[in-house]
């Protein structure tokens, strides 16, 4: 049994396997842990249990690779956590870090240049009932207003107002580009984002989501390095999600099971 695995786990979307096997190339070459990949399509118990099963090592670091908390990552990717044998360790999602910060500059500086009459536009999933996408979407607005030269910085949501739709009207630059706060292509990012803004009607650029920055393993190590130091003060199971490891379980009636 290895001492520590390190597992990267992410929704099936369309590019979803190439970007978390490229960031785990990478965090394979900077530390002395195994390093694992799980995706799943729509059933994170169902289909990552026996992913999970095959994974042998005393300490797992689990990081779900998406920008905030939704509502498979607060309920059922937790409950399928309790099939890893080993101490289970779970990481807040990568996208509230300042690595990331850098990221979204990059992505919108490859397009167009920061200027005091140039608008920057962070696209949000959202959620009309928990908070994590707004507080990602407003941590990285407010860094960026602080150390991009972008006239403005203003942030939008699929699913909760303001609206994307709404964004070439809330905007002030003469140019506008838009970063979506997303790790990997999905119909999101590719469709409903794009015919949101009205990308033909021009005015707008338009990112590429996060993917493969090599700022995003730079937080994905970051993260893990904070739970170790975490779990050597002793304050690592008083986290967010550490509590959900504890209270999230399969439940019999779905004909799930736990050994934990």
């Amino acid at each position: 049994m290895t001492t520590d695995t390190i597992l990267l786990i992410g929704r099936a979307t369309r590019n979803a396997q190439e970007v978390l096997e490229t960031h785990a190339d990478r965090l394979r070459r900077r530390t002395v842990a195994d390093v694992a990949v799980a995706t799943y399509e729509s059933e994170p118990v169902r289909e990552l249990r026996d992913q999970f099963e095959r994974i042998e090592a005393e300490t797992v670091y689990a990081v779900p690779m998406c920008a905030a908390h939704n509502h498979d990552t607060i309920d059922a990717v937790p409950a399928a956590l309790s099939y890893l044998s080993g101490d289970v360790r779970y990481c807040e999602p990568i996208g509230q870090s300042p690595a990331v910060t850098e990221a979204i500059a990059q992505r919108a500086t490859d397009l167009v240049a920061a200027s005091a009459d140039t608008s920057l536009v962070l696209v949000g999933f959202g959620s009309s009932s928990k908070p994590y996408h707004r507080q990602t979407a407003d941590y990285h607005a407010a860094r960026l207003r602080d150390r991009s030269g972008y006239g403005e910085v203003v942030t939008c949501y699929l699913l909760q107002n303001p609206t994307v739709e709404c964004v070439r009207y809330n905007t002030t630059g003469s140019r506008s580009v838009a970063v979506p706060l997303f790790l990997t292509r999905s119909e999101a990012t590719e469709t409903r984002i794009p015919e949101a803004l009205e990308l033909d009607r021009g005015g707008i650029e338009y990112a590429d989501p996060l993917g493969t920055h090599p700022r995003v393993t730079d937080a994905v190590h970051a993260e893990v390095e904070k739970q170790r130091t975490l779990a050597a003060d002793g304050t690592a199971g008083d986290s967010f999600e550490a509590q959900l490891t504890e209270t999230r379980r399969p439940v019999a009636t779905d004909g799930e099971g736990t050994r934990r």
